[in-house]
């Protein structure tokens, strides 16, 4: 076996300079408690993106290095400078999760060795990752690493939202976007579970494959009558509970309004505090680094917050995580298949071209990196 392994590092320079490059790493000899698994396949997820690329100017992409030790850089704007000091110098690995095959394992786990695993953890995009078993899920027999690579991320994350959803007492969620890998998803968990969804599109493209899902409420926001339509879809399942990915710019202010128009107009007299409902948007993503604009209309009773998955499954009780895991490993192929549009190498994702295209975040465009 080789004595080191290639695993991608992004750091950010002093200048100002954002620098992706494949960093040979001393292969490690797992302990007592410890997995040492070959990395098979690693999705490219936009909570990757905001680590391997920062806040960097994408039109500055540039090749640096040699066919054997490529490099990728690009400029990071100087007003976005001070948020990345405490990473300035810093080489840093990249992919929360991947899957692949135990090669070596302490003492104690050797009836480990050579099953497939899905893991989360952080620096997936590299040829080996050392772990403890409680960050992996073995895979049913026949699973391939790309059925298991995304098995973390986007499926507890739709199940997030609908354990918050039921611990908050609300009794139907909105989602913005909602055609990505995770929205289907959610669609699926929410037509099976019988829980109301109100899916916010961009394109009735979008909004024809949400509904070839079997999704009921779907929302383009696109169209002319956005917020009309919206408001209906509202006002057929009464939600109070949105999960915004775009972050930037007025959706979550739209949803918030949308949802006091109808709660409004279900009051028995004018308040000039507006509803006693309470409306709840979690922010989870950041496809739009736009500013969040909030134009309020939507009286006082109201809350925008933030939503992280992890900081969600360290709160959440160990017998609902348990629970969620179990679901995802038993509805692999079925309610939580992710779909790849290409599958690139470690050094592929150093090409400019191919990190333009996996940067762009698209709904239908998801990046597999097989080292």
């Amino acid at each position: 076996m080789t004595k080191s392994y290639l695993e991608l590092r992004s750091t950010i320079t002093e200048a100002g300079t954002l620098r992706i490059h494949l960093e040979s790493v001393p292969l490690p000899q797992p302990s007592e408690g410890e997995l040492l698994v070959r990395i098979e396949a690693a999705p490219i997820n936009p909570s990757d993106l905001g680590l391997l690329l920062g806040p960097a100017d994408m039109s500055t992409l540039a090749a640096e290095g040699t066919a054997e030790a490529p490099a990728l850089t690009a400029r990071i704007p100087q007003q976005a400078m001070p948020a990345m000091r405490a990473r300035i110098g810093q080489s840093m690995p990249v992919g929360n999760e991947g899957a692949g095959t135990v090669v070596e394992a302490g003492s104690d786990l050797q009836d480990m060795v050579g099953k497939r695993v899905a893991m989360i953890g952080g620096a997936m995009y590299a040829e080996y990752r050392l772990i403890r078993p409680d960050a992996c899920v073995v895979l049913p027999d026949g699973a391939t690493a790309a059925e298991g690579a995304s098995l973390f991320v986007n499926p507890l994350t739709a199940l997030g939202f609908v354990e918050t959803m039921r611990a908050e007492r609300h009794s139907a969620i909105i989602h913005a976007p909602a055609a990505s890998n995770l929205g289907q998803m959610l669609v699926r968990i929410c037509k099976d579970d019988g829980i109301e969804l109100v899916n916010i599109v961009r394109s009735p493209e979008q909004a024809e494959l949400l509904r070839g899902l079997g999704a009921t409420h779907v929302v383009d926001s696109s169209a002319a009558d956005f917020r009309e339509t919206l408001e209906q879809a509202i006002e057929a399942t009464g939600a109070t509970l949105a999960f915004d990915a775009i972050g930037g710019g007025e959706m979550t202010s739209i949803i918030l309004n949308a949802m006091e128009a109808v709660a409004s107009r279900r009051m028995p007299e004018y308040s000039r505090y507006g509803s006693d409902t309470l409306k709840q948007v979690y922010i989870y993503g950041s496809l739009s680094t736009e500013p969040t604009i909030l134009k309020r209309g939507f009286g006082l009773c109201w809350s925008v917050g933030g939503w992280l998955l992890f900081n969600f499954l360290r709160r959440a009780d160990p017998s609902v995580a348990q629970r969620m895991r179990e679901r995802v490993t038993a509805e692999m192929t079925t309610t939580f298949a992710s779909h790849y549009t290409a599958t690139i190498s470690l050094r592929e994702a150093l090409d400019p071209g191919t990190a333009a295209a996996y940067q762009k975040k698209a709904t239908g465009s998801k990046y597999l990196i097989v080292p």
